[in-house]
């Protein structure tokens, strides 16, 4: 049985969106090894991943929470990492009350903290309740990350670090994401490596031996 050309034309268009992010060296795979690593030295240091989308972006945050409070590959510590369309009881009250737009940015302001990072994943860019929360977050000093589909977007506009994918198809991106958050999550645990080796290394260095003390000046009349 020959697949069919749909088939063949969804896989192109990954094919195509993965060498685009491989390849670009500012809203791509460059920009997902920082983002590890620098999520590394934030959680590492008491810090904390708040995360949101809608829909299939949704469960790419998730997945990433998912991934540090769990584990990605070799088993490590647990990291304060939350998904906040996962919090229902909290998000359906505020929906309820303040309406939906207000449903990511009200979380933020309640668990954010300065310096902590805010991922919000979004293929088209402009969901409201995005854009709300990007909003309440840089409000709040924390760190804003936006990851989108093609730009320009009003949700990249408003990031401090912007990954994105290019291309036409919300399921080309939403795929593109996953390879791109399993990135993030690679470079996190080398980088937490990295610093765990630094430590090691700093605590058998040897000490330096203390300075034989100077030798003291007499005056004439003393020395005699």
């Amino acid at each position: 049985m020959h697949a069919p050309r749909s088939a063949h034309r969804h896989c192109q268009s990954l094919h195509d969106a993965l060498r685009g992010f491989r390849d670009d060296g500012d809203y791509g795979l460059t920009q997902a090894v920082a983002w590890g690593r620098q999520l590394a030295q934030v959680l590492s240091s008491g810090g904390r991943l708040l995360a949101a989308g809608n829909g299939g972006s949704a469960a790419q945050a998730q997945h990433l929470t998912a991934e540090l409070v769990g584990r990605y590959a070799a088993d490590r510590r647990p990291f304060s990492a939350i998904s906040l369309h996962a919090e229902t009881s909290s998000m359906t009250a505020i929906a309820n009350d303040y309406g939906f737009d207000e449903v990511f940015a009200r979380q933020v302001a309640a668990h954010g903290r300065e310096g902590d990072v805010l991922a919000l994943m979004s293929t088209s860019g402009s969901s409201d309740n995005l854009l709300g929360a990007a909003t309440a977050g840089r409000a709040a000093g924390l760190r804003v990350w936006a990851m989108t589909g093609p730009m320009p977007n009003p949700l990249a506009a408003q990031a401090d670090a912007v990954l994105c994918v290019d291309a036409p198809s919300t399921a080309t991106v939403q795929e593109a994401h996953l390879v791109a958050l399993h990135v993030v999550c690679e470079a996190f645990d080398e980088a937490l490596e990295d610093m765990s080796h630094t430590r090691q290394l700093k605590a058998t260095s040897p000490e330096p031996a203390d300075a034989p003390p100077a030798p003291v000046a007499l005056t004439r009349r003393e020395a005699a």
